[in-house]
């Protein structure tokens, strides 16, 4: 692995481990102290989180076969908007902050994060 390749393959692995203990605390702490949809809000924040370091180790895999160009535009717009997106409703779950736009802003940056994998998809180069 490349320099970014190795840095970006630890923040999946970090946001993989972050996500399981968001998601156990969710389940199993949360609702003593939250409202069934403060809970309901984590949830959605770490499925989005889960899907989307996924898709991240598959771009990172994609890119060393395929060859991917602006695969990392790709990564830096699905990590901002997981940190955006999922972020916000930690926030909100945990510590009771509204953080206003960010929430659908984040939501923005995964969707055109996936736009921008169609455009790598798009210009990478033929394999016979």
């Amino acid at each position: 692995m490349r320099g970014a390749e190795r840095i970006i393959g630890c923040g999946v692995a970090l946001s993989g481990v972050l996500m399981v203990i968001l998601g156990a605390y969710a389940a199993h702490g949360l609702a003593e102290r939250a409202s069934a949809a403060m809970v309901s809000a984590m949830e959605t924040g770490v499925r989005y989180q889960a899907w989307h370091t996924l898709a991240i180790f598959g771009v990172l895999i994609a890119q060393r076969v395929f060859n991917l160009p602006g695969w990392r535009w790709v990564v830096a717009l699905w990590g901002l908007g997981m940190v955006g997106f999922s972020g916000s409703l930690y926030l909100m779950a945990l510590a009771g902050l509204s953080v206003g736009i960010v929430t659908p802003i984040g939501g923005l940056l995964l969707m055109v994060g996936w736009l921008a994998l169609a455009v790598s998809v798009v210009r990478a180069p033929a394999r016979d």
